[in-house]
C-alpha cells in the first residue's frame, strides 16, 4: 500500500460530491478514518532509514518532469499528521451542517489528496503542482461556507500565497535549468553558479515565509482565521502552514544550502520578533479566535528559527513542535468554536462562566490550554526544551528572548480561559460537549501526553532522514562553482 495512499482521498473526494445528507456526513468520517488506518498501518511497517518510492520512473516528461513520488521518515510522519488532520477536522464537523454538503466534503479530501501529494513529491514541479493543488479546496470551502465579511480577507489571503507561490517555481525552473529533470536527486547534485543559489533560495524563502506566515508576512492570518469556517480555520493553522516547514527542511536549505548562511540570522530575528509579536498582541487581543491565531504566529516563529540554525537538535525540536502544534491547533480552534456559537460572539469581554453551565466543555479547555502552554509530559514540552535550547546555543540572547515565549504563552492562554469560562454565567440555557467534540478534544489530549511520554516515536522515525540530509548538504556544497 504505496501509491494507494496518495490516490484514496482523490477517490474519497470524487465520490463525496455525489453524497448528500446525512449518508454524506457518514461517509466522510468513513472515508476518513480509512484514510488514517491506512497510513497508520503503513507506519508501523516503515523502515525509517530506507527512503521508499510510490512511483521512481526514470524517464522524463514534459520540460523534464518526472512523476517520481517517495518517502522517507519526515515524510511518513508529514502523511500520518495530514490524514490525522482531516479525520479531526471530519469528526468535529460531524455534527455541523456543512457535514452533510457534498461539496463541502469533496473539497476536503480533494485538500487531503493534495497535502499527501505535496509530502510525496519527489519531482520540483510535482511538488509546485500539489502545493498550488491545495489552495483550490481550501479557497473554495472558505469562499462558500466562511462569513460573508471574509470574502475582502479571503482575497487577501488567495493572492498573498499565489503571489508567494510564483517566486517558489521561478526557484525551481532556475535550478532545473543546470539539470536534465526536476527530479530531487538530480536537483541536489546539480552544479549550479554561487551567484545564483541565493536568488534560489530566496524564491524559497518568500513562498514559505508567506504561507508559514512568518512576521511580516503574516497579515492575511488572523482576519481570515477570526472569519473562516472551524473546518477551515482547523486546515490552514494544523497540516496547511505545515507545508511550508515541510518545504524549508526537504526542499528549500538542502537545495540551496551555501545560501544558508547569508539568510540564516536574518530569518532567525524575524522569527524571534514574530515570537513576540505575536505572543504581545495575544496578550491585548479580545477576539477570541485572534487571540489563538496570533499565539500560532508566536508558536511557528519559534518552529521556522529552529528550522533556520539547521542543527540535529533543532530540527528534531522544530518537528515534534510541528507535530504539537497540528495538535494544539485543532484543540484551540475547535474550543474557541464552541465558545462563539454558545455565546453568539467571538468577544471574550461579552463571554464568562462557561464553565459553570458546560462543565464537559470547561474541563476539556482546560486540559487544551495545558497542552499549549508546553506543560511536562507534554510533546510541546520536549519540542520547545529543544528549540529553545538550539537558538540559545545558537545566539544566548536570541534564546533568552525565545524563552519568553513561555511566560507570554501563560499570560495570555490563561486570560482567554479566564474570560471566556470563569466567573459568573452570562448565559444560562447553553448545551455543553456534543460526543464528537469531546472525543476530538480527548484525542488531542492523549496524543500530546503520549508523545511526550513517547517522544522517541516520532525522534526515532525522523532521525536517519535528518541525519543523512546533514550529511547530504555537506556533499553538496562542495559541487557549487
Amino acid at each position: 500500500m504505496n501509491l494507494e495512499l496518495i490516490l484514496l482521498p482523490l477517490l474519497f473526494g470524487i465520490v463525496s460530491f455525489f453524497i448528500p445528507g446525512r449518508w454524506g456526513r457518514i461517509s466522510s468520517l468513513l472515508f476518513a478514518a480509512i484514510s488514517l488506518v491506512a497510513v497508520t498501518v503503513k507506519l508501523f511497517y516503515f523502515q525509517p532509514d530506507v527512503k521508499e518510492y510510490f512511483v521512481n520512473n526514470t524517464g522524463t516528461y514534459v520540460l523534464g518532469m518526472t512523476f517520481n513520488m517517495a518517502i522517507d521518515g519526515l515524510g511518513i510522519l508529514m502523511l500520518g499528521l495530514s490524514n490525522l488532520v482531516i479525520f479531526l477536522v471530519a469528526l468535529s464537523n460531524f455534527n455541523r451542517e456543512e457535514a452533510s454538503k457534498p461539496s463541502f466534503n469533496g473539497l476536503l479530501f480533494l485538500m487531503q489528496f493534495g497535502l499527501n501529494g505535496v509530502f510525496a513529491a519527489e519531482d520540483g514541479i510535482l511538488f509546485y503542482m500539489f502545493w498550488e493543488l491545495t489552495l483550490i479546496p481550501v479557497f473554495l470551502m472558505l469562499y462558500w461556507y466562511g462569513a460573508k465579511e471574509n470574502h475582502k480577507n479571503l482575497l487577501t489571503f488567495f493572492l498573498y500565497t499565489l503571489f508567494g507561490s510564483l517566486f517558489m517555481l521561478l526557484a525551481i525552473l532556475a535550478w532545473g535549468a543546470y539539470t536534465p529533470s526536476y527530479d530531487y536527486n538530480k536537483l541536489m547534485y546539480a552544479a549550479v553558479p554561487s551567484q545564483y543559489v541565493c536568488w534560489i533560495f530566496t524564491g524559497f524563502l518568500l513562498a514559505f515565509a508567506v504561507k508559514i506566515p512568518l512576521f511580516p508576512f503574516h497579515t492575511w492570518q488572523p482576519p481570515t482565521y477570526s472569519t473562516a469556517p472551524m473546518a477551515g480555520t482547523m486546515l490552514l493553522s494544523a497540516i496547511m502552514l505545515k507545508m511550508a516547514l515541510f518545504g524549508m527542511i526537504k526542499w528549500m536549505i538542502p537545495l540551496s544550502y551555501s545560501a544558508l548562511k547569508f539568510w540564516q540570522l536574518p530569518v532567525i530575528i524575524l522569527g524571534i520578533i514574530g515570537i513576540l509579536y505575536g505572543a504581545v498582541i495575544a496578550l491585548r487581543e479580545n477576539n477570541m479566535r485572534k487571540v489563538f491565531a496570533f499565539a500560532s504566529i508566536s508558536h511557528l516563529g519559534l518552529i521556522a528559527a529552529g528550522i533556520m540554525i539547521f542543527s540535529f537538535d533543532a530540527l528534531m525540536g522544530s518537528i515534534v513542535q510541528m507535530v504539537n502544534h497540528s495538535l494544539i491547533a485543532v484543540g484551540l480552534f475547535l474550543c474557541a468554536d464552541i465558545a462563539t456559537n454558545r455565546f453568539g460572539t467571538s468577544d471574550l469581554q461579552q463571554m464568562g462562566g462557561l464553565a459553570k453551565v458546560a462543565p464537559r466543555f470547561g474541563f476539556w479547555f482546560a486540559v487544551t490550554v495545558l497542552i499549549a502552554l508546553s506543560v511536562p509530559l507534554t510533546a510541546g514540552f520536549i519540542g520547545e526544551f529543544l528549540l529553545i535550547k538550539a537558538v540559545f546555543e545558537y545566539q544566548a540572547v536570541f534564546g533568552i528572548l525565545a524563552a519568553l515565549t513561555l511566560v507570554l504563552g501563560a499570560v495570555y492562554m490563561i486570560r482567554a480561559y479566564q474570560m471566556s469560562s470563569m466567573g459568573a454565567p452570562k448565559i444560562t440555557n447553553v448545551a455543553d460537549l456534543h460526543w464528537n467534540e469531546m472525543l476530538v478534544l480527548a484525542l488531542v489530549a492523549v496524543l500530546a501526553v503520549f508523545l511526550g511520554l513517547y517522544p522517541n516515536g516520532i525522534i526515532s522515525l525522523v532521525k536517519p532522514s535528518i541525519q543523512h540530509m546533514l550529511e547530504n548538504v555537506q556533499d553538496t556544497t562542495n559541487l557549487i562553482k
